[in-house]
């Protein structure tokens, strides 16, 4: 399987404690888009969070692939998540610009988004996504996501 690795150096990241841990669990229980979607954690450390979801009809567009709709919206609560697990416990982060590049089609089973920091500042939060077909590593999106922090 491929894991999508960040390319820069990073200062060390803060550990994440039981406490962000379960924070993002939480919400994302709580993100009834994800739900409609039927993704799932997958991975969760300090820096970084994977996220899954399995195909089904709902999810397609008109050729039978994942719509583009789909690999943009993990791979945005995936560097969303990945930003917040390096927030203090009273922050939170939202999106407020990203780009995406969708590199192949999804004609896959199920696709699996790799956020990671890049950056993380006092009020801004730099991430990278990689959005891979789950079974064969194959990459099919990338994106650059940046984060304000809320406190």
């Amino acid at each position: 399987m491929l894991i999508f690795v960040a390319r820069w150096m990073c200062p060390p990241l803060p550990i994440m404690n039981d406490i962000i841990e379960q924070k993002i669990r939480d919400s994302f229980s709580r993100q009834g888009f994800m739900q409609t979607l039927g993704a799932r954690i997958t991975s969760l450390e300090t820096g970084r969070v994977c996220l899954q979801c399995a195909f089904r009809d709902g999810l397609s567009q008109q050729n039978g692939f994942f719509h583009a709709g789909v690999l943009s919206s993990i791979a945005d609560s995936a560097c969303g998540y990945a930003a917040l697990s390096v927030m203090p416990e009273d922050a939170d982060v939202l999106s407020v610009e990203f780009k995406i590049n969708l590199l192949k089609p999804a004609n896959t089973e199920k696709i699996e988004a790799s956020g990671v920091v890049i950056q993380a500042g006092k009020r801004l939060v730099v991430c990278e996504a990689g959005v891979t077909d789950a079974v064969s590593g194959k990459l099919l999106a990338k994106m650059t996501a940046t984060m304000i922090v809320l406190v």
